[in-house]
């Protein structure tokens, strides 16, 4: 799992692949090879952020789930299933 000083080396490599961007399009020679390039880099930096937020996000979900099987969402769907829905039948038929 990708630590916070991780996600802080990606945003700040984000943070300086935007600058050059807009450096290109605001004093640069417009060369669009190259925007095209540091666009690609910006949504490579950026999927990597998503992806390690996502990571960090279900080790924390497994961890509060962990404790308590029953509880959770699957839990608890999980018994509406075993006792064949019938609650779920009920309220569709009454």
């Amino acid at each position: 799992m990708p630590s916070l000083k991780d996600v802080a080396t990606v945003t700040k490599n984000l943070d300086q692949l935007a600058s050059r961007l807009h450096a290109e399009l605001t004093d640069g020679d417009i060369d669009f090879d190259k925007m095209e390039r540091l666009a690609d880099g910006i949504s490579e930096e950026a999927d990597r952020l998503a992806s390690a937020f996502s990571t960090m996000a279900k080790a924390l979900r497994e961890s509060f789930d962990g404790g308590g099987e029953g509880e959770s969402e699957g839990g608890a769907k999980g018994a509406a299933a075993s006792d064949g829905g019938s609650a779920e039948a009920g309220a569709a038929t009454g």
